[in-house]
């Protein structure tokens, strides 16, 4: 299993931006797809960005045109650049990663908390 580590989370008011990073270990088989996913108090875990190897990123309808995945490959991390933030974006947000992208990802972080003041 990766060993995941994010950072970045905080408290923000609403309409300012903040950017989550995801530092994976080295890994044997290739990642060939990470992601963001997020869960707020008595709310489902949701997926909230992905992105793959050779593929465009994809996007949770609510962050459309707000949020930004991205990955450093050479530096082994991942990104969330999440813009005009919103207080229905408060949650737990957790790096995701697997390795064959149609059977989804196999090892989660511990979690970052983000929340946003109205």
């Amino acid at each position: 299993q990766l060993q995941l580590v994010e950072s970045g989370g905080g408290l923000v008011q609403a309409g300012g931006s903040l950017r989550l990073s995801c530092a994976y270990g080295h890994s044997i088989l290739p990642i060939n797809v990470m992601g963001w996913t997020r869960q707020a108090p008595g709310k489902e875990r949701e997926l909230v960005a992905r992105i793959t190897t050779d593929g465009a990123p994809t996007y949770a309808d609510s962050v459309k045109g707000r949020f930004t995945i991205s990955r450093n490959y050479a530096a082994n991390t991942l990104y969330l650049q999440m813009n005009t933030l919103k207080p229905e974006d408060s949650a737990v947000y957790y790096c995701a990663a697997g390795f064959i992208p149609s059977r989804g990802f196999d090892s989660w972080g511990q979690g970052t908390q983000v929340t946003v003041s109205s």
